[in-house]
């Protein structure tokens, strides 16, 4: 365990690695140069596990209360994600009310993004049989049983002791980048412009 992963304490875990033809170590340099300039960035992703409004808003407020960090611990994987390096040019929070997104800040290929204010190199395990998932249609659910094929992403809550599945490989993520985020958590993206 580490200051991160604490019984009670609600992680976002997500797979990285290249995305809309950017490198990981670019995608690393451009969000660093976004939190100095802008204050926050955000980290783009995609899929319906992790809905911004459903999954991660109530998510992070439930395990975010009495200013408690929420971390997006970030696993890096081999990714083949080359979909156009198109920039959404407008966020929400709640589906109805648009803004510009900032124009330090370049949000690629996604329809989704979470806001971190930080950023940072943290190498430590995350044992997914000592998580379970603690909302949406898997709520209950072991994050070793969850986090499997083509789920790459998951808001889970750590547990006080691993629930051992029938099979150990791959329940221990190793985990590499950390970004902590910044209400409101996460925002549906809409529209593009060119990238900065």
């Amino acid at each position: 365990m580490n200051n991160i992963v604490q019984p009670g304490r609600g992680v976002l875990f997500m797979k990285v690695g290249t995305h809309a033809k950017e490198t990981l170590p670019e995608i690393i340099e451009r969000k660093l140069r976004e939190v100095d300039e802008a204050g926050f960035a955000m980290w783009g992703y995609g899929g319906n596990t992790c809905h911004p409004l459903t999954m991660v808003q109530p998510f992070a407020q439930e395990f975010g209360g009495d200013g408690k960090p929420i971390y997006l611990c970030m696993e890096e994987m081999n990714s083949r994600h080359f979909a156009e390096p198109l920039s959404a040019a407008e966020y929400s929070a709640d589906g109805k009310t648009w803004e510009p997104v900032p124009s330090a800040i370049d949000v690629r290929g996604s329809r989704y993004a979470l806001l971190i204010d930080d950023l940072r190199e943290e190498h430590f395990d995350l044992p997914l049989s000592q998580t379970r998932v603690p909302i949406g249609p898997s709520q209950g659910r072991i994050g070793a049983r969850y986090v499997r094929g083509q789920v790459d992403k998951a808001c889970l809550e750590v547990l006080d002791e691993p629930e051992l599945p029938n099979e150990e490989d791959g329940t221990v993520r190793k985990i590499g980048l950390v970004a902590r985020l910044r209400p409101p958590y996460a925002v549906l993206l809409r529209k593009y412009r060119e990238p900065a």
